[in-house]
């Protein structure tokens, strides 16, 4: 069983994965480990996946916001690299001004939300690059990070669980 928690840490560090694969591949292995339903896991055990999962997800929170922007000014000049690392610095740039200007003050709650709301290339890597392209300071990042990703995993353990399937039976 410690390996299959080992797997959702490990799954939750991959960018563009993220907590957002971990949770349901962690569902599913226990579930499969134990011989039981998605439904029928203890709380105990979605906890751990959660924790696992969670953790992994903000373990390289920091090394993206102090060093990704560094390596991306640094490789702009280079001869391989230089155009995919322009690519990022512009985009970011350009994506993090507009997402600025519409939110204003409530950026932090911006990036919450981006990071929270579990869509394709939304969580913690994305969400801290531009947060490190925006300045915006490094606590108040590593806390809007935070609570996006705990967001994020109460959302993919719901619909992991099948809680959504559920809900959409009962009132459709």
């Amino acid at each position: 069983m410690a390996k299959i928690f080992l797997v959702v840490f490990l799954i939750s560090m991959v960018p563009l994965v993220e907590l957002r694969g971990a949770i349901p591949v962690g569902v599913a292995l226990v579930s499969s480990f134990l011989g039981l339903g998605e439904a029928a896991l203890s709380v105990k055990h979605v906890v751990l996946i959660n924790l696992f999962a969670m953790v992994g997800n903000m373990v390289p929170v920091p090394f993206i916001y102090f060093f990704a922007r560094k390596f991306l000014e640094w490789g702009s000049s280079r001869k391989y690299i230089g155009k995919i690392c322009n690519f990022f610095l512009v985009k970011g740039k350009k994506g993090g001004e507009k997402l600025e200007q519409k939110a204003g003050r409530g950026l932090f709650f911006a990036l919450f939300l981006f990071v929270g709301i579990p869509l394709p290339g939304t969580g913690a890597w994305t969400g801290t690059l531009a947060a490190s392209l925006l300045d915006m300071k490094s606590r108040q990042t590593v806390l809007s990070v935070l609570c996006g990703v705990f967001l994020a995993a109460l959302l993919m353990t719901l619909a992991s669980c099948g809680v959504f399937g559920a809900l959409g039976a009962v009132f459709a």
